[in-house]
């Protein structure tokens, strides 16, 4: 019986080979806003729709981040990439971990744009039913993107990003990430790894935030980088998409020689590096509005 493939598209033809994953709320078209001007000479992405997204909405599976690295390790199989960096927004980001806890010697660079921990977000109890409400109540979506880019976006592009989230996902798929990708941690997998590894996160998003990633991103990973885009919430794809590119490919590049830290990318960067209890983050993320 043939293999399940994820469905993808490729953009570029660089030596330097990515595989971008997308978050709860969208397919791969989450990564539309910043196509027209990725360096496709330097890199070749290959942007995925996880099962139960888009063309690959009816696929059946558990539907878990551990699952969806297993998927992108045998799309990077069949396009012959031996190695290669990964780019993962939100839900994804938890993904891209994953991939490189399941073949650290693979992953050349790490990329988390408003990125879920490996620890998982601890969700309370009237979060969680938003959340867990949200795979069958579109209202339910629509507050939580507002709520996680500041409540400042206007109302024609919440109703947009909350039609194709009904659009591009499965219900039942949907609801079954939440559970993945909130609940399952997998932090001592990926603790001490030595991947360069970038956070971007949105200074205007409330739930997966800089001072989160400082709590946990740049305390498991011993060469992170922290850059936090001004403008952005957590769809920086759509707020913020040339600040974006900007950092995610500055960081890429760096694998070519140089260092990545200290370059201006729109937004403040930050080797995170804090002598704060290690504890402290998962007490904050309570506080938070989670997000995916």
């Amino acid at each position: 019986m043939a293999s399940f493939v994820l469905p993808h598209a490729l953009h570029g033809t660089g030596p330097h080979k990515v595989v971008a994953v997308h978050g709860w709320f969208a397919d791969r078209s989450a990564f539309d806003p910043v196509l027209p001007d990725l360096d496709r000479d330097a890199f070749a992405y290959a942007l995925v729709d996880l099962r139960g997204y888009s063309e690959a909405k009816d696929a059946p599976g558990a539907y878990t981040t551990a699952e969806g690295a297993d998927d992108v390790l045998a799309l990077a199989d069949r396009l012959g990439w031996e190695r290669f960096s990964v780019v993962g927004h939100s839900m994804g980001g938890s993904v891209a971990q994953r991939v490189l806890a399941a073949a650290p010697h693979r992953v050349r660079r790490l990329v988390g744009v408003s990125p879920v921990p490996a620890s998982g977000l601890p969700l309370p109890p009237e979060q969680w039913e938003l959340f867990s409400s949200a795979a069958h109540t579109p209202d339910s979506r629509r507050t939580i993107i507002d709520v996680t880019t500041g409540g400042r976006r206007p109302a024609a592009w919440l109703d947009r990003m909350v039609r194709r989230s009904l659009e591009r996902s499965d219900p039942k798929a949907f609801r079954a990430w939440l559970d993945s990708w909130a609940t399952e941690g997998f932090a001592a997998q990926v603790e001490g790894a030595s991947v360069p590894a970038l956070a971007v996160t949105g200074a205007l998003d409330p739930a997966l935030s800089a001072e989160l990633m400082r709590q946990t991103w740049l305390r498991w990973y011993a060469d992170s980088e922290l850059v936090e885009l001004p403008s952005a919430g957590h769809y920086a794809m759509d707020e913020s998409p040339l600040e974006l590119i900007r950092a995610v490919e500055d960081f890429l590049r760096a694998d070519d020689g140089g260092s990545g830290g200290g370059r201006s990318a729109g937004g403040a960067r930050d080797d995170g590096r804090d002598d704060g209890p290690r504890g402290e983050g998962s007490d904050a993320r309570n506080d938070r509005p989670a997000a995916r």
